[in-house]
């Protein structure tokens, strides 16, 4: 009788699908993606048309989740500003691994003059809070989805970047990247043919939990008018009639679905970092 050995990658495929948090929520974000990508079939209005005389009316069969404070549809604005705030969170956090995993591969592998210069720019970069950041270019370059990205993927690389740089530390003294070395490969085809393969399980991990962070950041950034600018709608720019303590209380379908949207896709984006996490490192699961 003869058994077949899982590859490492079944085996965290195997321990990803038996942790129903993280199951859970990669169901939660492919819904919320699903819906955001199919916003034109199912939103049923014109998420910027502004109707008075629909001024602020609670939900109903005409409007499913009411309307806001300019009479436009709130389920309408709330699917395509799903668009607007994972887009956001996806390619800042995509731009930001890939270039701290560029960085953090050559800082390890090459040493000496170029590891001393990434590592002296991560920690200049660390040295800036991103909200001063996207206050000044707010001013130079104007509020938007696009400053939004720039400044999120600017600002977090390092992160990725010293994860990377650690385990191409580790691997460049392994006996097969030795081999390598010794058979003529470059640092480059090495960094390309072992070094990238073994580091991006953690990446993922590491660019998953970025990506509710920035998520959350767009919200905060949006609704303090630094974001995306309105009549486009994002998830935090829709909480901006929260600021009224009134419609706080008596309107609660004006800020309640942006804010579930926010809580629900940012706790469910943790629950599959956690899962890849989990999966990639078994040892680092917790009793």
């Amino acid at each position: 009788m003869t058994t077949t050995l899982a590859s490492p990658r079944s085996l965290a495929a195997r321990r990803f699908r038996r942790n129903r948090l993280a199951l859970a929520g990669a169901v939660f974000l492919t819904a919320v993606g699903v819906l955001a990508l199919a916003a034109p079939l199912v939103a049923g209005h014109d998420p910027n048309a502004v109707d008075l005389a629909a001024f602020r009316e609670p939900p109903s069969a005409a409007h499913l989740l009411g309307t806001d404070s300019s009479g436009r549809d709130v389920f309408a604005r709330l699917v395509y500003a799903g668009r607007v705030s994972l887009l956001v969170g996806l390619l800042s956090s995509l731009a930001a691994v890939a270039l701290g995993t560029l960085l953090g591969a050559l800082a390890g592998m090459f040493g000496g003059p170029v590891d001393a210069a990434v590592m002296r720019a991560a920690d200049v970069v660390l040295s800036f809070p991103s909200l001063v950041v996207v206050v000044v270019l707010a001013g130079v370059l104007g509020p938007g989805a696009a400053m939004l990205v720039l400044v999120f993927a600017a600002c977090n690389w390092p992160t990725a970047c010293r994860v990377v740089r650690g385990l191409t530390l580790s691997l460049r003294e392994r006996e097969y990247v030795q081999a390598a070395r010794a058979f003529g490969a470059g640092r480059l085809t090495v960094i390309g043919r072992h070094v990238l393969p073994a580091v991006l399980p953690h990446v993922a991990v590491a660019g998953t939990l970025l990506v509710a962070q920035l998520i959350l950041l767009e919200a905060v950034l949006s609704f303090l008018g630094l974001g995306v600018r309105p009549p486009h709608a994002s998830w935090g720019n829709m909480l901006t009639d929260a600021q009224n303590l009134t419609l706080i209380q008596t309107m609660p379908w004006l800020w309640l679905p942006p804010g579930l949207a926010i809580a629900l896709t940012v706790l469910a984006v943790n629950f599959v970092g956690d899962g890849l996490r989990d999966a990639v490192d078994p040892k680092e699961v917790r009793g």
